[in-house]
């Protein structure tokens, strides 16, 4: 991929909607993001927050609108040419192989999108660059102690940290996380929180979350979608001290 100029956002949404029938599931969403960002959108269940990430990710065609990665129109572009400019997601369910280790499974992800075929049983040396890049992914993420542990045999946070680092596998610009905290207990979004905040500061950072201890340590923008549409957008602050956001979401109103 050609590097990117600070000036072109890592993704653009223009006026995506999305139609199911009648149903209106997302509605004239419009944003962008720059490289580094962290931004997070947030909203009640039905809101339309996974739809929107089904329409980024190409999982579901648009009924309008426009999907831009570094200034290219990627709206009718499949999933994995998406993945291949530059995007990566993860999902709400973990997809990891709990009898492998945890190594295993970084070899796996990132073997998985090479044509080349990857034999397990073969001599490292045969595969050094993807071993190389495993051991690397795996320190960046303070991962390398635990690269010998049966997947299987890892707390619940420390396999949604994991597959994040699967996510990384294919070296992206911006990553999309579905819920990196769901199911974790407080100590463990915190961890999560953490470790989302470790990650390479040029990465950017999509999220939808309902953590919200999760949303305001890793995010410095945040947007709220409510029955598909954007209605506000702010920072931590502006979006806590929000009276709309606490009667629509936060339950405060």
């Amino acid at each position: 991929m050609s590097d990117q100029t600070s000036d072109v956002p890592v993704l653009e949404l223009r006026h995506l909607s999305k139609n199911f029938g009648g149903l209106k599931a997302t509605r004239d969403v419009s944003f962008r993001i720059m490289g580094g960002d962290r931004k997070a959108i947030i909203g009640p269940n039905g809101a339309g927050k996974t739809t929107l990430f089904n329409l980024i990710t190409g999982i579901y065609p648009v009924s309008s609108g426009e999907i831009l990665l570094f200034g290219k129109d990627v709206t009718k572009w499949q999933s994995h040419q998406r993945t291949a400019t530059g995007m990566a997601r993860t999902f709400q369910v973990t997809s990891l192989f709990p009898k492998l280790t945890v190594i295993d499974n970084v070899l796996l992800a990132i073997e998985g999108l090479r044509p080349t075929k990857f034999v397990m049983w073969r001599f490292q040396s045969s595969y050094k660059d993807v071993y190389d890049k495993a051991h690397r992914l795996l320190e960046q993420a303070a991962f390398l102690d635990r690269k010998d542990v049966e997947v299987r045999n890892l707390s619940h946070g420390e396999q949604r940290q994991l597959e994040i680092v699967l996510g990384l596998a294919s070296d992206p610009k911006i990553l999309l996380l579905d819920e990196p905290a769901a199911g974790l207990s407080s100590g463990e979004s915190t961890e999560m929180a953490h470790f989302l905040n470790k990650l390479d500061p040029k990465l950017a950072i999509l999220l939808i979350e309902h953590d919200m201890d999760v949303v305001f340590d890793v995010c410095a923008d945040i947007s709220v979608l409510h029955f598909g549409q954007l209605i506000e957008s702010g920072t931590p602050e502006q979006i806590k001290n929000s009276q709309r956001v606490q009667e629509i979401y936060l339950g405060t109103g």
